[in-house]
């Protein structure tokens, strides 16, 4: 609803499903559901990797952070959606959705980089073997890791105090959290400028290291391509499947959701993006490594060995 300039609003109304408002039940215990299973399965993946030294690699090093982002990313949002699938229409302070968006761009962004980083980490393991060790040495990892978090930090102030600091004209945002693209529709007048400043921030956090993951895979192929052996190719190929597989499936999503003009928006299909991205990814990262990663699985035997022999 148009209210004029409403700049000084304290707080905004989160419309949520309420399209669907029928299917609350089912949707409250499914959400919950996988926030439950993905809190357990990346703290699975954490306390494998910290409890044996077999993994205590820049790779899974790497895929410690992603868990530990993922979880911080889902519990950004998931208590906001199970709220609104309670009671409806929530309440939210202004405070409470700057701080939201802040840091669902902050671990959203911060993911982006640590999958470009984690796509290095793969190309000097397969280019360069010998060298390997040397050039992701542990000093070179954390470094990797903390500009992941000050690119995040970056990303999520300029967007946050952009976005809260224009003009607004309304305080219903039709989706389930304070995300930037439904908050669009409250600015006034020409928003133009604001999709633009979006559209540039998601080339630099999404689409630039999306290009240094593709050019270290069209490097790594190139390598593998040129190995002797079909049994060296397979093996050099399955170090990095699962990473490729969780690439698609959070670039995929993401990139439909933020690389797009804002007339070609549909709030439902925003909001099933939001949860693709934001949901599903989150929970399938460590299925896919426990699965399809040797090394992972073995430790999980032999953590699994170790509980039965203990009861």
């Amino acid at each position: 609803m148009i209210l004029g300039n409403l700049s000084g609003v304290s707080e905004f109304r989160l419309l949520g499903f309420s399209e669907i408002s029928h299917l609350h039940p089912l949707l409250f215990v499914v959400l919950l559901s996988l926030y439950v299973l993905t809190l357990l399965a990346n703290t699975v993946i954490v306390s494998i990797i910290n409890s044996d030294h077999t993994l205590h690699t820049p790779m899974y090093f790497f895929l410690t952070q992603l868990s530990c982002l993922d979880i911080c990313y889902l519990s950004v949002i998931i208590p906001t959606i199970l709220e609104n699938l309670v009671v409806g229409t929530v309440t939210i302070s202004r405070t409470r959705c700057a701080m939201q968006m802040f840091f669902f761009l902050f671990f959203g962004v911060a993911e982006c980089f640590l999958l470009a980083a984690m796509s290095l980490d793969r190309y000097f393991a397969v280019c360069y073997p010998l060298h390997y060790t040397v050039v992701m040495n542990s000093r070179v990892c954390r470094s990797l890791v903390a500009g992941t978090y000050i690119g995040g930090t970056a990303v999520g102030l300029v967007h946050t105090l952009v976005t809260f600091s224009s003009p607004l004209c309304a305080s219903a945002i039709d989706h389930f959290f304070c995300e930037i693209q439904p908050f669009l529709d409250l600015l006034c007048g020409d928003t133009f400028p604001s999709e633009v400043q979006v559209i540039v921030v998601a080339v630099f956090a999404i689409l630039s290291p999306f290009l240094l993951i593709i050019y270290s895979y069209v490097r790594i192929i190139s390598t593998i391509l040129q190995m002797a052996s079909a049994e060296s190719q397979q093996k050099a190929f399955s170090t990095c499947s699962s990473h490729l597989l969780v690439v698609t499936l959070f670039y995929g999503t993401a990139g439909s959701m933020y690389l797009r003009p804002k007339y070609s928006y549909c709030a439902s299909v925003d909001k099933f993006l939001s949860l693709s991205y934001s949901v599903v990814t989150p929970l399938l990262n460590p299925v896919i490594y426990s699965l399809r990663n040797k090394e992972v699985k073995g430790a999980l035997r032999k953590k699994w060995r170790k509980i039965n022999s203990v009861w």
